[in-house]
């Protein structure tokens, strides 16, 4: 179920150091380091290190000053129930939203259900495999980890960690090559117990700090309106890929994107924004 975003208090601080997600163990003293291990650690994607008390750190925006940089995020939502509405024609993906990106060239970052990968799996393994985009987790059932999260059912916190878990095993029976260590909550609802029951699986939690009202909406004019009124250098923009519940995003994006091309801005994924807080910690 696709939801209207709300701000959310962070709950912790941003951690200040970037950390790569793991790292090899140390080979045995007899042998040298193979080359193909320090390729593959070099190559993994940034993540914050822990908060606080080791919670996981939550990631709202990249750099101010580091160019006139833009994250256009999109949840593909789709709740574990949600089966039989699926069944009955209501379409949860949004292939032409996707198609307009590639035109356009613009990267983005897509975070998926498993759920909607099940759905979905032809359409999660070419996003997952195109490198204008990068797949990042939204849990697998779309289930809120806090209560009071815009009516959605609730994941215990006994279950949450493999609630995260499966969406990345559906990612991979889906042919996803790679998804990212980065977790959007469900509604962005978060507090400090979520927070520490996902330290152990080592995801970034990436919020936002541009709201861009397409969920249930309609006239796209008014959600390209409210995007460009509050980008600001390094902005992660939430938006959706389920045409039922956000029929005008793929609009919105074709107004969205030439008039901030014209200010000047350049599209990139989440990641690229991770990595250019390290310059500046």
């Amino acid at each position: 179920m696709t939801i209207r975003v709300r701000r959310v208090a962070a709950a912790c601080a941003l951690g200040a150091a970037l950390t790569a997600c793991g790292a090899p163990s140390a080979p045995h003293a007899s042998r040298p380091a193979p080359s193909a291990p320090t390729a593959a650690v070099s190559s993994r994607p940034p993540t914050l290190a822990p908060g606080p008390a080791g919670l996981t750190p939550v990631f709202k925006n990249g750099p101010r000053v580091d160019g006139k940089t833009v994250a256009l995020t999109f949840d593909a939502d789709m709740t574990a129930d949600e089966g039989p509405r699926a069944a009955a024609g209501e379409h949860f993906d949004n292939p032409q939203l996707i198609s307009t990106l590639r035109t356009l060239k613009v990267p983005a970052t897509v975070f998926m259900t498993g759920r909607w990968a099940d759905e979905y799996p032809a359409e999660a393994r070419a996003i997952g495999r195109d490198p204008q985009f990068e797949i990042a987790n939204h849990s697998y059932s779309h289930y809120a980890f806090t209560g009071d999260c815009y009516g959605l059912p609730t994941v215990s916190p006994d279950r949450m960690k493999a609630d995260v878990e499966r969406a990345y095993t559906a990612f991979k029976k889906a042919g996803v090559p790679n998804a990212m260590p980065y977790f959007r909550f469900p509604g962005g609802c978060y507090d400090r117990q979520a927070l520490k029951t996902l330290s152990a699986v080592g995801v970034t939690a990436v919020q936002w700090d541009v709201v861009s009202g397409d969920a249930f909406a309609t006239d796209s004019d008014a959600v390209a309106q409210q995007v460009l009124e509050g980008v600001k250098p390094g902005s992660v923009v939430v938006m959706h890929c389920t045409r039922s519940a956000a029929p005008a995003t793929e609009k919105a994006v074709r107004m969205i994107v030439p008039e901030l091309r014209k200010k000047g801005y350049r599209f990139v994924k989440v990641s690229e924004l991770i990595g250019a807080a390290d310059r500046h910690r």
